[in-house]
């Protein structure tokens, strides 16, 4: 892979006619319906940015973000594998690529340290959830895994496993990582929200030079995603020439039902208004793929579209191939999965958690290098020299 060089990209207005426009037959009106037909913000995104300062501290962070030759900096050091150990990998759903990476790599790392895994599917459900940690807990593991729900959503089974001396760490199950006392998380294991929320702000006022209108979709009956969305919008609001547009909440399981209406009703609303978009999580874009295809927009934008979270292998194509998403920040799901285990190894043998939090990243069709992953290098190496295997 390597590093993506500076890009300048520029929001010239871009016909794509709205499918709500067949339906008028005046040609003025059916004009009026064309993106970049409109005065606004296509047209003044040639000019000077809206936030001079703001715009190069932008393009400063998302040069370094996108690079892909990153030295390992994380542990080196640990205690030696525990034998004989098992741990519950428990899942908010198996639907939701993150959860799936990170379930993956947890699959991965175990092979390696020697211990057996056990993947439960709560099919994100809250009725499903519980159910799947009663189950997890019933089976007397050594650890399991909270994987990308909220904990509090499964209070009595988490106080279960507090009370049964087993050690509980979180993907995405709380807002911070690190360990957690309520609710009793050995440690939580995700990249900062507030870098992957100022990240994706910074990378839209880079790309737009300081001139878009951002639509921020959310899964607001997640704490964490809720946290991540409302991050987003202050981070946007740091520029005077970026306007946020519409806050939409679509829940995960609800996206592919919903995403299409609500995509649709956004282009007929705001038309060329609309430059870029961010979601909390790029499947939103698969889901919204159909709706912009309907209507006749570009895959390569505008809108232009950026994913902030997971990175699953279907984002990484939409993105090389431009359709209908142009970034991604990538959660490391693999590397995540191995810190997970070794995470577990420090559980068991008395040790504090490590405190490592994986620095962000950007991929885009220009340094991506063909890649279906952000799969960082170096942590497995160091990971199997601190385990001896």
């Amino acid at each position: 892979m390597h590093r993506n060089g500076d890009r300048r990209a520029t929001i010239a207005g871009r016909p794509g006619r709205l499918a709500a426009c067949a339906l008028l037959a005046a040609a003025a009106v059916l004009a009026g319906c064309e993106r970049g037909s409109e005065s606004g913000l296509e047209e003044s995104t040639g000019g000077p940015s809206g936030c001079p300062a703001v715009h190069a501290r932008a393009q400063a962070a998302v040069s370094r973000a996108e690079e892909t030759e990153v030295a390992w900096n994380g542990p080196t050091t640990g205690p030696a594998a525990e034998p004989g150990k098992t741990i519950v990998f428990v899942a908010q759903t198996m639907t939701n690529p993150g959860v799936a990476g990170a379930a993956n790599g947890v699959r991965e790392a175990v092979r390696v340290i020697g211990w057996n895994v056990r993947v439960i599917d709560g099919g994100g459900t809250p009725a499903g959830i519980q159910a799947a940690m009663s189950q997890a807990v019933a089976v007397r593991p050594s650890g399991i895994v909270i994987g990308g729900f909220d904990p509090n959503s499964t209070s009595q089974q988490v106080s279960r496993a507090a009370a049964a001396g087993i050690p509980l760490i979180g993907w995405h199950a709380v807002a911070a990582p690190g360990p957690s006392r309520r609710p009793p998380l050995f440690t939580n294991v995700t990249t900062r929200v507030e870098d992957v929320a100022r990240i994706s702000a910074q990378w839209i006022i880079a790309h737009s030079g300081g001139r878009a209108g951002v639509v921020v979709i959310t899964d607001a009956s997640i704490p964490f995603a809720r946290n991540k969305s409302d991050l987003i919008s202050k981070a946007l609001a740091t520029c005077s020439g970026v306007k946020q547009l519409a806050y939409e909440n679509i829940p995960i399981p609800d996206a592919s039902s919903r995403t299409p209406q609500v995509i649709t009703s956004l282009l007929f609303r705001y038309r060329s208004r609309w430059t870029h978009s961010v979601a909390i999580n790029d499947l939103y874009f698969a889901d919204a793929a159909p709706a912009f295809r309907a209507a006749g927009e570009k895959g390569s934008g505008p809108p232009f579209n950026i994913g902030a979270g997971d990175g699953d292998p279907s984002a990484f194509q939409r993105i090389d191939d431009r359709q209908y998403q142009a970034a991604t920040v990538p959660e490391p799901l693999s590397q995540q999965g191995w810190q997970i285990v070794d995470e577990f190894n420090r559980a068991f043998a008395g040790r504090p958690a490590s405190g490592y939090v994986a620095p962000v990243h950007i991929a885009t069709a220009g340094n991506s290098d063909g890649a279906t992953t952000w799969d960082p290098a170096g942590y497995r190496e160091a990971y199997r020299k601190i385990w001896g295997k």
